[in-house]
């Protein structure tokens, strides 16, 4: 394990956006994890925990104290669970399951980031999360710098939430994950994008359904490929809201009655960013300097060429007020802000 000093950051982020790291270190065990972070504490040092970067603003002016980069790598499994690696990239591990026909997140394909990533945010897409196949978390506890193993319910997972970027965020530092898949499984064909791939009698394999994901992600500019400017964003940069059934109303009669929205629990609606962020006037395409909206999808803002941190986040509050003054609706950002 080595420390190395004033690391520029923005390489290990899809923004391809950042200053450098006061520290930076490749950690490769769980033991290299807890000699971190005793590192960190005895010099008073903040830390950031980073995976793959692809949902990480940095500030252009760094961070001034210790990185980890978690590069815990292998996958084991134990009859329908997989025990893998908190560095293992998760679309790589979403094609292993696939290749060996195992169902629960074929949905899942195309993102980026890593493993260790998965359970933070309770990562979900097309009809599928994460915190429906896992079974446990295994995670370095830096209250205690001892390695603890957290059952499903103890994550408290929700829509993009879990304990670990809510009442513990900071806490604890994933190692490894468990998930539990089904044999043999049949493909999620839940969401519409995907039945609209296929014929109504179709009967399409895991790996049809992992590709037709990929094929869609990239069409709407959220599958990074090199070389495609519309792909040096983080995704979905907002949250899909959740309302109260009578602001949901309000809003759809300001609309004439066309708002989408999804049910979200009794007495709630989750309504898509995407239709709030271009009605609020921010189409796809939309440029503000060097900052800008994917042609392709209105909900990834991208780094057109040499945008800082500040240009991307004037972008996002300007769209931010234009649809709380319109809608009366907060959105709330996706990426980690570090810095």
């Amino acid at each position: 394990m080595r420390f190395e000093e004033f690391v520029s950051l923005a390489p290990y982020t899809t923004f391809w956006i950042g200053g450098r790291a006061r520290w930076f270190v490749r950690a490769t065990t769980e033991n290299e994890l807890a000699e971190t972070v005793e590192f960190a504490r005895e010099r008073e040092l903040p830390f950031f925990v980073l995976g793959g970067g692809s949902n990480l603003l940095v500030s252009d002016h760094g961070f001034p104290g210790v990185v980890l980069h978690v590069e815990l790598k292998g996958i084991r499994q134990d009859g329908d669970c997989f025990d893998v690696a908190a560095g293992e990239p998760w679309d790589a591990f979403v094609n292993h399951a696939v290749e060996r026909k195992f169902a629960g997140i074929e949905c899942l394909a195309g993102i980026p980031g890593t493993v260790g990533a998965t359970p933070v945010q309770n990562v979900g897409a097309y009809g599928q999360e994460v915190a429906e196949t896992i079974v446990c978390v295994r995670a370095l506890d830096t209250k205690t710098n001892q390695v603890v193993d957290l059952a499903q319910a103890e994550c408290e997972f929700a829509y993009r939430r879990s304990i670990f970027n809510s009442t513990e965020r900071g806490r604890y530092i994933v190692t490894a994950v468990t998930y539990r898949l089904q044999a043999a499984g049949e493909p999620n064909l839940g969401y519409a994008d995907l039945r609209r791939r296929f014929p109504a009698d179709a009967r399409p394999s895991l790996r049809d359904v992992s590709d037709a994901v990929r094929e869609i992600r990239h069409a709407k500019g959220m599958l990074i490929v090199e070389g495609e400017p519309d792909c040096r964003s983080a995704g979905s940069f907002f949250k899909n809201p959740v309302v109260s059934a009578a602001d949901y109303a309000r809003i759809a009669a300001e609309a004439a009655g066309s708002a989408p929205s999804y049910p979200a629990g009794e007495g709630q609606v989750k309504l898509p960013a995407a239709w709030l962020v271009e009605h609020a006037g921010f189409p796809k395409g939309y440029t503000m300097g060097r900052a800008g909206i994917s042609s392709r999808h209105t909900l990834a803002l991208i780094n057109r060429g040499g945008a800082t941190a500040d240009d991307v986040l004037a972008l996002a509050e300007q769209i931010r007020t234009k649809v709380r003054e319109k809608f009366g609706v907060e959105l709330a950002m996706e990426p980690v802000l570090l810095g």
